[in-house]
């Protein structure tokens, strides 16, 4: 019981790639700690703008991909925000930093930031189930194939904490070519802590030549790009259990 693994660590080098590219044999602990601070630091200073994700790479100079859904609020007025984030780093890392603000397209789609938007609603007082069954809606509207989302605390003010959960479509959390966005934010509310967890199925990617029905950023299907496991007959071992309950 218990023993979870996180579906973007499972998949990576299958259909997801590494959040960081770069590899150092010599001062590999150093790079890797500086890798954690730029990616504390972008955090906490850009808490408010809906950030989904950070990838690092490493070829001479450092390349910062900043995911958001708010990018105006990363940019700022004539990209004095930018500027001064990447003059943070560049003091930071002692090299030059070169910052890309990607924009997230569909955020009802990203399950990072549909976790984080639950527990704003959570701090705000909303009542969670409501925030849990918003969220659910507007993912499979929004083309999702499968959701899942989980709250865990003193829901509800409550003395006694407890874990609670909705799900919507198919979720094969051990289906390696199925697309499982994860994401996890807490709540802080004046009771304690809140942890939202949310699992989105994008479809499968399938290996090259086969028709994929993955959903791309903007929500419309694509051909696979790279080779999960299991070609046209391998089977599905993901859709037994307890996928669809909850509701």
């Amino acid at each position: 019981m218990g023993q979870k693994i996180h579906p973007g660590g499972f998949r990576v080098g299958y259909i997801h790639d590494w959040k960081s590219n770069w590899f150092d044999e010599k001062d590999f602990a150093d790079v890797l700690n500086e890798d954690l601070k730029v990616r504390e630091h972008i955090e906490g200073k850009l808490a408010h703008a809906g950030l989904s994700s950070i990838t690092i790479e490493r070829h001479g100079e450092v390349t910062v991909d900043i995911h958001t859904a708010r990018p105006g609020i990363v940019i700022g007025k004539s990209g004095s925000e930018v500027d001064a984030l990447r003059k943070d780093l560049h003091k930071l890392t002692g090299k030059p930093v070169k910052v890309n603000i990607r924009e997230v397209k569909r955020p009802e789609l990203d399950a990072k930031l549909v976790a984080q938007s639950i527990a704003e609603q959570l701090q705000n007082r909303v009542a969670f189930r409501r925030a849990m069954k918003r969220a659910l809606t507007s993912a499979m509207r929004s083309g999702a194939k499968g959701v899942k989302v989980q709250v865990s605390g003193r829901l509800g003010g409550a003395e006694m904490a407890r874990t609670e959960g909705y799900s919507d479509g198919r979720v094969p959390l051990h289906t390696l070519r199925a697309n499982i966005d994860y994401g996890f934010f807490e709540a802080r509310t004046t009771t304690g802590r809140i942890g939202v967890k949310c699992w989105i199925n994008k479809g499968e990617v399938m290996p090259e030549g086969f028709r994929s029905d993955q959903l791309s950023d903007d929500g419309e299907p694509q051909g696979g790009q790279r080779g999960g496991r299991g070609g046209p007959g391998g089977g599905d071992r993901g859709r037994g259990g307890r996928q669809g309950g909850g509701r």
